[in-house]
């Protein structure tokens, strides 16, 4: 039987149930469970002073918005580098 060379053009993968899986792809579904469960553990109410107002939520919306802020800027970035 002939071996299997990997592609050095080709991201590195690992086989999932008979899939090949992108090893950023686990890395990013490890990353969005260890943040869902950091949010889902900060449930307590804090204060957050904006510029003028000061607002009372519950942690985990404040922690929830920071994340998909951080996300969408990630993909921002990562969209304007792919076309530059």
């Amino acid at each position: 039987m002939a071996e299997k060379v990997a592609d050095p053009k080709r991201p590195p993968t690992v086989t999932v149930r008979g899939k090949d899986v992108r090893m950023r792809t686990i890395g990013i579904v490890i990353l969005a469970v260890l943040a869902i469960w950091f949010i889902a553990a900060n449930t307590a109410s804090v204060s957050i002073h904006l510029w003028i107002p000061t607002v009372t939520l519950p942690l985990w919306v404040v922690l929830a918005v920071t994340l998909l802020v951080g996300a969408a800027i990630g993909w921002l970035v990562a969209r304007r580098r792919a076309k530059g």
